[in-house]
């Protein structure tokens, strides 16, 4: 619903500003929209970088860009790599990989698509986000923060040997096949010559020649974890058919019938491109070119594999349909190269087809004793477990193996990092990831404070420390924690979980040391059944621009409500009217504060800026007053109470009286009923940032919660 009133106000505004707009002397091109992408939610423009930042006549539109990008209603990205999930046919019930997903544009786009429906809070699917590179993986939890989703789960792993996850299924251990994979595999990046001036100096033949194999390797990783029926796309932003239809020939080959090339030629009306190739020749660093496997010296047999020729047998060739896979070359419609294949998977790939009979037994086997074992007391062990053991000596020894470290995490719920014996991994260590207990103390005074429904998933609550005070609670789909319960021993989690609570100290008193957080407020909201104020538009763009409006700002309807509400932390909502096609026309949920004479919100700097906008209000102008502001509040705090100017109105001496009456009283000052503690909370995490490495991925600072001028005050 957002998506839609920033196409509006796009269309409506901004690029109305840039028609008959001159820059150094040209015509500034009009924004068009991808004829291929649908609803026209995707748009292009000619304007170079350095223009759209230097250009003062710009200088509005690209700070929109800007703001909207870093709050996750836009994405910045080449247009060809949109067309992989596109591809996906991606539904809010599928399990979902991406396999290499830094910088993580492709994985924000299948977010985008799980939560098809606003109103459903937990789609039944996920996506699992990997990558190799461990800091690469940080700029991906970046990227997928800012869509606010608790379906998913940042890994790093090696893409060509990701471990099989396993999931437990009416107290049965199976694995996790994936029902969407994407295989955007690295590659010599040669489709971006256009863009890329890299390209033109280090390109070589040898580039494609090195990459084929781990290219052979990530994609048969990812057709052996996928679903049957279920669909991979496999995709390059390069043209060379090593990388391409050699990779994606070797595999359909291999799979003897298994998998086969979809035919997308309806999908995407509008995409010019060209069918896949069926033949082609391979050539060396130094020149020399090569037809067929057998013309290759031996000598060069290790540079040179057999899988990168085109298949030699002409009826085999031509049931594989390598014209079904795209080549989208610059020219095409101004973009950069790109080659995208996707497959469907029709039965297991011949080399898994006998395993899984037995490697089913013993997973149920290991899979009933490690959940008896999560289930039983601490002080008993279950007799099921031992008669489980004792079946079978061999299973005895692996399951003792297996179970030994995790079990007792296992009863707790923790999930640690996994053991460093196994991979060789670097990089940051993580926290654990330690769901609430289901009798845990915390729990109790938040859902009596906000009411929240019986049907609440607490179990889905964790928290980043196993000891010490739980400053924020995070929240993971019911999918995802049976994934990180099943998996903690072999794989590397970065990040997961949505943050919905925050501590703040002062709530304490009020009856709740937690507050609510905006980024899962969307969240969290369908749940929660007290402590929310309905409010109308006006009563919004005062929230939004005014720092701590008093009550006697707001309409008397929010005024009412107010009044028989206990102070801290509350839900501000607004629904949209039809018959006034003119105001915003989606819902808005904000988190509030309430104190003893004010109202106001909790919403980071460029949120607000997006609603804003979205109501039509000049933020160009709104964000000069908040810079000012910012200057003078230092000034403000201290000499308030001597001033007093004449032309003060009865409001602002209302205001200053309750400060200096607070002030004397020892309490914080009403202007700011939270900040001071948030000041608190927060100094706090920088604190433990500096003692451990790897805050800058979890742990949102709270500033942003509150903008800056709110703590200054």
């Amino acid at each position: 619903s957002h998506a839609k009133e920033i196409l509006h106000c796009l269309k409506e505004k901004y690029f109305r500003e840039l028609q008959d707009l001159e820059v150094d002397g040209q015509k500034v091109e009009m924004p068009q929209s991808l004829s291929w992408y649908p609803e026209e939610l995707a748009w292009h423009t000619n304007l170079s970088r350095k223009i759209l930042r230097k250009s003062p006549q710009l200088e509005k539109f690209h700070q929109f860009l800007v703001s909207e990008t870093e709050c996750g209603n836009i994405s910045r990205q080449e247009a060809v790599s949109m067309i992989p999930p596109l591809l996906l046919n991606v539904n809010p019930h599928h399990k979902i990989l991406d396999m290499c997903a830094a910088p993580g544009s492709k994985t924000a786009q299948l977010i985008e698509m799980l939560h098809a429906d606003m109103n459903v809070p937990f789609p039944k699917g996920f996506v699992i986000a990997n990558d190799v590179d461990n800091k690469r993986c940080y700029l991906l939890v970046h990227q997928a923060k800012r869509l606010n989703s608790p379906c998913v789960m940042v890994v790093n792993h090696d893409a060509s040997s990701i471990p099989n996850l396993q999931i437990d299924v009416d107290g049965r251990k199976e694995v996790l096949f994936y029902d969407r994979i994407l295989c955007d595999v690295p590659c010599s990046g040669d489709g971006t010559m256009r863009k890329n001036i890299d390209v033109w100096k280090k390109w070589t033949t040898q580039n494609s020649l090195q990459l084929h194999g781990l290219q052979l390797r990530i994609a048969t990783r990812g057709v052996e974890q996928l679903a049957e029926g279920g669909r991979m796309v496999y995709s390059t932003c390069s043209l060379n058919p090593i990388e391409n239809e050699a990779v994606i020939a070797s595999l359909l080959e291999k799979s003897q019938g298994a998998l086969e090339l979809a035919d997308v030629s309806s999908e995407l009306p509008g995409l010019k491109r060209m069918p896949g190739i069926t033949k082609w020749k391979v050539m060396l660093k130094d020149g020399q070119w090569f037809e067929e496997w057998k013309d290759v010296p031996s000598n060069r047999q290790t540079q040179i594999r057999p899988t990168m020729f085109p298949i030699e047998d002409e009826e085999k060739l031509k049931a594989m349909n390598l014209e079904r896979c795209l080549r989208i070359l610059p020219h095409h419609q101004n973009t950069g190269g790109f080659f995208v294949a996707v497959l469907i998977k029709k039965s297991p790939m011949p080399w898994n087809k006998r395993q899984p009979k037995v490697h089913q037994k013993l997973a149920q086997r290991t899979g009933d004793t490690e959940v008896t074992a999560a289930n039983s007391d601490n002080g008993s062990k279950c007799i099921t477990e031992e008669r489980a053991l004792a079946e079978n000596e061999e299973s005895k020894k692996m399951q003792e193996l297996q179970n030994s470290d995790t079990e007792q995490s296992k009863k707790e719920g923790v999930c640690g990092p996994p053991p460093s014996k196994k991979m060789k991994l670097f990089g940051f260590k993580e926290d654990p990831f330690v769901f609430l207990p289901e009798d845990d103390p915390l729990f109790l005074p938040i859902q009596k404070f906000y009411a929240l429904d019986p049907s609440f998933p607490k179990m889905n609550l964790l928290t980043r420390t196993q000891e010490g005070k739980k400053r924020q609670l995070y929240m993971v789909s019911k999918e995802l924690r049976n994934v990180l319960l099943n998996n903690s021993e072999k794989m590397k989690v970065i990040n997961t979980g949505i943050k919905v609570w925050s501590r703040n100290s002062d709530g304490e008193q009020f009856g709740c040391a937690f507050r609510l957080a905006q980024e899962g407020i969307y969240t969290l909201y369908p749940f929660i059944h007290a402590r929310i104020i309905n409010v109308c538009i006006e009563d919004v763009k005062i929230l939004l621009t005014q720092e701590n409006p008093f009550l006697s700002k707001f309409s008397s309807e929010t005024q009412k409500k107010v009044k028989d509400m206990a102070m801290g932390s509350i839900v501000l909502k607004y629904d949209p009217d039809p018959e006034k096609p003119d105001d915003l026309q989606c819902p808005i949920v904000l988190c509030g504060w309430q104190g003893k004479t004010s109202l106001r919100a909790f919403v980071p700097k460029n949120e607000r800026l997006h609603y804003l906008r979205m109501m039509g209000v000049e933020v160009f102008k709104a964000k000069r007053k908040e810079e000012e502001s910012e200057s003078k509040t230092a000034e403000e705090v201290q000499h308030r109470l001597a001033q007093t100017e004449e032309g003060m109105d009865v409001e602002d001496k209302e205001h200053d009286l309750v400060t200096k009456m607070e002030a004397e009283i020892g309490e914080e000052s009403s202007r700011s009923p939270v900040e001071s503690s948030a000041m608190e909370v927060e100094n706090k995490i920088e604190d433990l940032d500096q003692s451990s490495k790897n805050a800058n991925n979890h742990v949102s600072q709270e500033n942003d919660n509150t903008d800056t001028s709110n703590v200054k005050d």
